[in-house]
Formats: C-alpha cells, structure tokens, sequence
C-alpha cells in the first residue's frame, strides 16, 4: 500500500469495525446499519438503484465482506441482507 488514502481507509475500517454497533438484546434498525456501514465505502443511494432476490442480496453483501473486508458481522450482514431484501427485493 504505497497510497496514503488506502492506509486512512484501512485505519476508519479498523477504527469503525472496533465500535460496537448494539449491545444485548437491542434490536438495530436495519436501515441505520446498512446506512452507516455501506457508505464507508461507496455512495449510498447506488446499492438502492438496484432491484435483487434475497439471495441476490445476500451475495453482494458477503461478497462485499469477504473480498472487500468491509467492517461488516456476521450478524450485521444478516440485518443488512434483511433489510435489503425487504426494500429493494424483487
């Protein structure tokens, strides 16, 4: 990494994926989440331009964990996957 944007980017995911979205058995808006999280890394109005299956949801979001390493749980991607599924589903 020979860009210096790339280590700040690298150091907001680190320092956002460290700060505990709920805690207990509070129950996170989903639309918040996926709000906060998916707009660190691209706007956030371009993932609404799309129409997908909850399975279609489902693999853009992990892929966007996996080989993007968004700041994203396990259990947040499930809100997220929810939450799209239901909103911009097909």
């Amino acid at each position: 990494m020979k860009n210096p944007a790339m280590y700040l980017l690298v150091i907001l995911f680190l320092a956002v994926s460290a700060i505990p979205v709920y805690s207990g058995e509070e129950e996170v808006d989903g639309k918040t989440l996926f709000e906060k999280k998916c707009s660190l890394c691209h706007e956030i109005e371009r993932p609404k331009l799309n129409k997908k299956s909850r399975d279609g949801w489902e693999a853009t979001v992990m892929r966007m964990k996996k080989v993007n390493s968004a700041p994203v749980t396990d259990e947040e991607a499930k809100i997220i996957i929810d939450y799209l599924a239901e909103n911009y589903g097909i």
